[in-house]
């Protein structure tokens, strides 16, 4: 199935007042520029704010966006449109990851129903089959009223005691509802790929899914500046055999989607527009199937700036900044082919995750070995940028 991607569907409703950077990837350049929307079009700020971090790291991130001098690369219309892998013609810019030196992070079990799952991922050893049994024992024992729990506190720990004695407790339960949150590193800088990019699921899982999430821009500080959209593609055969193999069921090649553009925080959009947004997730496959699904933010177990405080810190330094992916609440049910197995990609599907006030970020579905290779990371984007004199 083939992307199309519209302006009017990328960008923010409100794309007019907010403060939106990005990068692209320039041919003639032979490399990345990072660039900030104003007034319809795209302009190249490389030459002030030569990587995003620079930018996310500077005194005030919005102004800079705004200020800095730079070069109009064209109508956002257009370069939407050349994003999609598919329609992509190499003569203009398309947009790519808005991160790049940034450590990319994630959060994890950070809402009920996808704590739920993982719990149940767990006790099924990453067997499809076996899912929806163990789904109606757990959450017949333990229902939905994890969420009235506050992660580490007393009720959280009387609960904790009950479930071990009812021998139905893990270490998903533990990171979701204890003091320390689980946070992870998703996969490493420079890898993710952006909006329009093909995104890759390893291809030996037989089980796995999208991960809608709003991921957090953070500075070297750990102070939240913006925020963009996530797709934190998961395996859940891989994750389900052992925890251990985290690595290889969150990171392979194109494995880490996001974007479409960073929002940064201004006065028209800020922390509690963040706490309150909704997502949306659509997947489109070849086979007719489609999955819709909705979350808000507001059920997240632990609040933003206590994700952002619990990833850098004295302890967890990150001189150029993070994005955090903060969770999700999809941890998709519905069954595509045989009963009972739930749901599963296919090569092919078509994968939207948007929010009104941070855009949509679409991509299509491929194995990791298919998509494209990652070959352009930190020295490639240093030499490159040194080339162009702007280092």
């Amino acid at each position: 199935m083939d992307l199309k991607l519209e302006a009017q569907s990328t960008l923010p409703v409100d794309a007019g007042s907010a403060t939106l950077v990005g990068r692209v990837w320039r041919s003639d350049k032979e490399g990345p520029s990072v660039v900030a929307l104003r007034d319809g079009s795209l302009i190249d700020i490389t030459g002030s704010e030569p990587t995003a971090t620079d930018l996310i790291n500077a005194y005030s991130p919005a102004a800079t966006a705004h200020d800095a001098d730079g070069e109009d690369l064209g109508p956002v219309e257009a370069i939407i449109a050349n994003s999609a892998v598919n329609a992509r013609d190499p003569a203009l810019p398309w947009l790519i990851a808005p991160v790049d030196l940034s450590a990319l992070k994630a959060a994890g079990v950070t809402f009920v129903d996808s704590m739920l799952e993982r719990v149940i991922e767990e006790r099924a050893e990453g067997d499809p089959q076996e899912a929806e049994a163990i789904r109606r024992l757990i959450k017949g024992a333990i229902g939905d009223d994890l969420a009235a729990i506050i992660p580490g506190s007393p009720e959280a720990a009387r609960l904790k005691e009950a479930l071990i004695e009812r021998e139905l407790w893990s270490q998903y339960l533990e990171v979701g509802i204890g003091p320390d949150a689980e946070v992870f590193t998703k996969a490493q800088p420079m890898s993710a790929v952006g909006t329009g990019a093909e995104i890759g699921l390893h291809p030996k899982s037989t089980w796995n899914n999208p991960e809608p999430e709003i991921v957090l821009i953070l500075n070297a500080s750990g102070t939240i500046v913006g925020a963009t959209l996530g797709n934190d593609v998961n395996l859940r055969d891989f994750e389900g055999r052992s925890a251990l193999l985290l690595s290889k069921a969150k990171d392979n090649n194109a494995s880490c989607a996001i974007g479409p553009f960073i929002r940064l925080l201004d006065g028209n959009f800020g922390l509690d527009d963040i706490r309150n947004a909704e997502l949306s997730l659509t997947v489109a496959g070849d086979d007719q199937f489609r999955l819709d699904g909705t979350s808000e933010m507001t059920r997240i177990s632990r609040d933003i700036e206590d994700l952002a405080d619990q990833t850098l810190n004295q302890n967890h330094q990150y001189p150029d900044g993070a994005a955090l992916f903060t969770g999700t609440a999809f941890a998709p049910t519905k069954d595509r082919d045989t009963p009972g197995e739930g749901f599963t990609h296919k090569p092919g599907d078509l994968v939207t995750i948007a929010s009104p006030k941070l855009g949509a970020l679409n991509n299509r579905v491929t194995t990791s070995d298919k998509a494209s290779p990652w070959q352009f990371g930190i020295s490639a984007l240093m030499r490159n940028l040194a080339q162009r004199g702007v280092l």
